[in-house]
C-alpha cells in the first residue's frame, strides 16, 4: 500500500497552466503580474482591502508585529498552544511573549484569560503592545471578546490565521478579524505555494509599508538607497502563479477536509475514550487537520502508541502542538494558565487530513486506530 501523509499538497492542472504562463513571460523574480493578481484575489477571499504576498507566514507575523509598533522590551500575548513561529516572531522584535492557555471549547486562546492577563499587566504598571490570536487547526478564536479586551487596554490585535484560510467567524472570513491577518502557504497547508505566506489588512498604508520592508526597505532611487533595516520577504512570481491556481479551488479543499473530519467521526466516534476537536458555535472551521483526543485509561492505548501503530503501516500522524511553555526554548517563561493546553498535548493526535484522501484511505486509517484499543 502507498504511504499516507498527514497533509500533502493537492494540485490541479490550473497551477501548471499559470506556472507555464509565468515562465513564458520571463517574470520569475519576486515581482510580476501573478504576484499582483494573487494579492488582489487573496484580499477578496479574506474580505480585506489589501494583501502583501510574502515568502512565509513567519515573515507575515514578523512584519505584522513591526507594523503594530512592537519593539524591545514590549509584551505580546500569545497562546501557548501553537506552532513555535508565533512565539519566535515576538522574540525577533526583542519583545517578551506572555503565553496564555487555550479555551477548552475551542482550543484557541482563552479570551477570559486574555482579559485577566491584560488587567494584571495594567495593575502592575505595564501593558501589552499586542495580542496575537492563533486560529488553531483551522478554527478561529473568539474575536469579539478579544477585540473588546484589546480596545480596552490599547493592544493591537493580530490574527495568526496561518492554518485557517477558508474558515469563518460569525460569517466573516479568517484574516479579516484583527488589525492585521497572516496566512501561511507552506506545503502542508490547505492551499500552498510550496513556501509562502501573506499579510492582509484594511489598512492600505500599513500593507504598503509591509511590501517596502519585505523588499529590503529600498528607497525610491535609481541607485540602491536604504535608510532603515528591511528584509528579503517577497514571494516570487512563479510561486504566486501556483497560489492563484490553488486559491481558485479553496472552497473545494475546505469541503474535502470537512468531509474527512465527518468521516472520521462516523468511523471512530463509537470507540470509548476517543473524542474530536469541537467546532465553536460562532464559526466554521476549515478542518485543516482532524484532531482527536485519546483517553488512555478508557481506550487502553496512548496517543503515542496509536501514532506508532499508524507509522508501522506507513501512515503519518503526529501529536498536537507542544505548548510553548513546555518547550526548552521558552521553559523560563511564566504561562497564564496552561493546564488545558498541557492536557490537549498529552491526549491529542492529528490524523491524516489531506484533501486528496480517498474513502478507502480513511477506512484504512480508522481500522488501524480501532485495532489499537485494548
Amino acid at each position: 500500500m502507498s504511504r499516507i501523509y498527514l497533509s500533502p499538497p493537492h494540485l490541479s492542472s490550473r497551477e501548471r497552466e499559470l506556472l507555464e504562463d509565468a515562465l513564458a513571460s520571463n517574470w520569475v523574480a519576486p515581482v510580476g503580474p501573478h504576484v499582483d493578481a494573487f494579492e488582489r484575489e487573496l484580499a477578496q477571499v479574506a474580505g480585506v482591502a489589501q494583501a502583501a504576498a510574502l515568502s512565509s507566514g513567519t515573515a507575515g507575523l514578523h512584519l505584522a508585529l513591526q507594523l503594530a509598533g512592537v519593539t524591545e522590551g514590549d509584551v505580546v500575548l500569545c497562546p501557548t498552544l501553537t506552532f513555535v513561529a508565533s512565539a519566535n516572531t515576538i522574540v525577533y522584535c526583542g519583545a517578551e511573549p506572555l503565553f496564555v492557555d487555550c479555551d477548552r471549547s475551542s482550543w484557541t486562546i482563552d479570551p477570559g484569560l486574555v482579559e485577566e492577563a491584560l488587567a494584571e499587566l495594567a495593575a502592575g504598571g505595564r501593558s501589552a503592545k499586542a495580542v496575537m490570536a492563533v486560529d488553531l487547526y483551522g478554527q478561529c478564536a473568539d474575536y469579539d471578546r478579544l477585540a473588546a479586551a484589546c480596545d480596552e487596554h490599547g493592544a493591537v490585535l493580530i490574527q495568526d490565521a496561518a492554518e485557517a484560510l477558508g474558515a469563518s467567524y460569525r460569517g466573516r472570513p479568517a484574516g479579516s478579524l484583527g488589525r492585521f491577518g497572516v496566512f501561511s502557504f507552506n506545503g502542508n497547508k490547505i492551499i500552498t505555494t510550496s513556501g509562502g505566506g501573506a499579510l492582509v489588512s484594511d489598512d492600505a498604508e500599513a500593507v504598503a509599508r509591509a511590501r517596502f520592508l519585505a523588499g529590503q526597505a529600498r528607497e525610491k532611487a535609481l541607485h540602491y538607497e536604504h535608510r532603515e533595516v528591511g528584509y528579503n520577504y517577497r514571494l516570487s512570481n512563479l510561486l504566486a502563479a501556483v497560489g492563484r491556481g490553488q486559491l481558485a479551488v479553496l472552497q473545494e479543499r475546505v469541503a474535502a477536509r470537512r468531509r474527512n473530519f465527518d468521516t472520521y467521526v462516523e468511523l471512530l466516534a463509537d470507540l470509548p475514550g476517543v473524542g474530536f476537536m469541537p467546532e465553536a458555535a460562532y464559526g466554521t472551521s476549515n478542518r485543516w487537520l482532524t484532531c482527536v483526543l485519546v483517553d488512555r485509561a478508557v481506550f487502553g492505548a496512548t496517543p503515542g502508541e496509536v501514532c506508532a501503530a499508524l507509522a508501522a503501516e506507513d501512515v503519518e500522524a503526529r501529536p498536537l502542538w507542544k505548548p510553548m511553555h513546555l518547550q526548552p526554548l521558552y521553559s523560563s517563561s511564566r504561562p497564564f494558565g496552561g493546564t488545558v493546553a498541557e492536557g490537549l498535548f498529552r491526549d491529542g493526535l492529528c490524523l491524516p487530513s489531506g484533501s486528496s484522501l480517498a474513502p478507502a484511505d480513511l477506512e484504512r486509517i480508522a481500522a488501524i486506530v480501532r485495532r489499537c484499543r485494548r
